[in-house]
């Protein structure tokens, strides 16, 4: 996020309880702060349906996220796994301000740091997460330098055998950033699945991709992740396996290297 952004928290007309982060008039979170487990976006229920499936009920996680906003998701994991440690890496502190002076407080268990994404996962210690969390722009787009095999190396140092990682991304058809990250994840690690709107997979709109990524093989829960993508008000498909390897078809990893580090 830009640091000449003007930030501002709208009330949500039609929910009353509903708060929206804006940044520069474009919107970055949503929270309702009667009600955690409400996740208004669409591609926030498609992470927390990756969570929610990742162990059983309840069971309490330790999670890192790259970019914090509105603290939406640490808010579910709270609610949804009691007892879970969270660190929240959020690199505009005017973000971290607004937020802890305007929603009710972080819940317990949830620690945010002021930092850049790639210096707070290189500082982790070796397999410290069930979970990583990557929802990371800059003016719109993710920065480079968090979408390299590099990075996504990093990132599976600091996760245990069993963890996964879930990145955000926005792109427009045919994919092509979509296509490549899937790529890029898949030199790190052995599982990998691309969630999205159908239509999104068929390259008819604009939106959010979410990927995820595991380095044990067949640790997703692909096929549980199948029901809750079609399940959701704005029905999902999930490409795994053979359909991802035709997805992906062609593009390359990206390198340090190709960013010019």
């Amino acid at each position: 996020m830009e640091a000449d952004e003007r930030l501002e928290l709208a009330v949500d007309p039609a929910r009353p309880t509903g708060r929206t982060l804006l940044a520069g008039g474009v919107e970055q979170s949503y929270v309702d702060v009667a009600d955690p487990t409400y996740l208004h976006f669409e591609y926030v229920r498609r992470m927390a349906a990756v969570i929610d499936l990742a162990a059983p009920a309840g069971d309490p996680l330790e999670a890192l996220h790259l970019g914090g906003g509105a603290l939406t998701l640490p808010r579910y994991v709270a609610a949804t796994r009691p007892g879970s440690a969270q660190l929240v890496v959020e690199r505009d502190p005017a973000v971290v301000e607004l937020v802890a002076r305007a929603l009710p407080p972080r819940p317990a268990g949830v620690e945010i740091q002021v930092a850049d994404a790639q210096e707070a996962v290189a500082a982790a210690a070796a397999a410290a997460y069930d979970l990583v969390l990557a929802d990371i722009y800059r003016a719109a787009r993710m920065p480079p330098h968090v979408a390299t095999v590099a990075f996504a190396a990093q990132v599976a140092r600091a996760l245990r055998p069993e963890g996964i990682y879930l990145v955000n991304v926005t792109d427009l058809p045919p994919l092509v950033f979509t296509r490549v990250q899937a790529a890029t994840l898949r030199a790190v690690f052995a599982d990998v699945c691309v969630v999205a709107d159908r239509r999104m997979l068929r390259g008819r709109r604009y939106g959010n991709v979410v990927l995820a990524a595991a380095a044990r093989p067949h640790r997703l829960p692909v096929a549980r992740l199948v029901v809750r993508a079609l399940r959701d008000p704005l029905p999902g498909g999930v490409l795994h396996g053979p359909a991802l390897d035709t997805f992906v078809a062609g593009a390359r990893p990206y390198t340090d290297t190709e960013r010019g580090s």
